[in-house]
């Protein structure tokens, strides 16, 4: 006669520990406002009843971790900020693409055809002021004369052309300016305006780069003067 079990392949399944798939922790190995309360709560009831805990000590505890809880937040706030201001600064660059900007430098690149501006910058004012336009090999190839200039800033213009009358070839060139202060030969300090080309985010919080046309770059930050065109 068959004899029946009572087992079956449920049975062995009926004592499995089930397991899971552990929830995230977004706390980072921190204490959260509820460890804090549960950890209170274990040690209030398994206190010593002949030495209670104090009320200034238990103030002391919690007034530490809203401390600690506060500082916390504060950072998460500021970091928003620092995003919120990397996403405004990041849309405020876009805008300069295609437009100008005053670069503490001689030197910048043209495109056939256009006519580069600058600025010449003295403490004092100058006499016999003139602009030489030099190529990268450092030759002459126009020399425009601007006779006397305060003191300051006063700006100028390159008609992109050269002394023979010819339009200057698509290149890389750079403006030294020269002239008379107080009647001593000096060398004048030039800043150009250059084309905006395209912008690079560096990364969250990093700086904000803009690419130029000639194919160099400066820092959003040591924009001295935005122009159109």
């Amino acid at each position: 006669m068959d004899s029946v079990s009572g087992s079956s392949s449920l049975d062995g399944l009926r004592w499995q520990r089930e397991t899971g798939v552990p929830e995230a922790d977004d706390s980072n190995g921190m204490l959260t406002q509820e460890d804090f309360f549960a950890l209170m709560t274990q040690e209030l009831a398994h206190q010593d009843p002949t030495k209670p805990v104090e009320n200034n000590e238990m103030i002391s505890q919690m007034t530490a971790f809203s401390t600690t809880d506060g500082v916390a937040r504060l950072n998460d706030s500021f970091a928003q900020f620092a995003n919120s201001m990397s996403s405004s600064q990041a849309l405020q660059a876009s805008s300069l693409v295609g437009r100008s900007v005053l670069v503490e430098d001689n030197t910048f690149g043209m495109a056939t055809g256009e006519q580069p501006k600058g600025k010449i910058v003295t403490d004092s004012p100058a006499s016999n002021v003139n602009i030489y336009v030099e190529n990268t090999a450092g030759e002459i190839i126009q020399t425009v004369p601007v006779g006397n200039v305060p003191a300051g800033e006063s700006n100028f213009t390159w008609d992109g052309m050269t002394s023979n009358g010819e339009l200057a070839p698509e290149g890389a060139y750079r403006f030294r300016v020269a002239g008379l202060v107080d009647g001593q030969a000096s060398e004048l300090q030039a800043m150009t305006y250059r084309k905006v080309d395209s912008v690079t985010l560096a990364g969250a919080g990093g700086n904000i780069v803009l690419n130029l046309n000639g194919g160099s770059t400066m820092n959003l930050s040591d924009v001295v003067e935005v122009t159109q065109g």
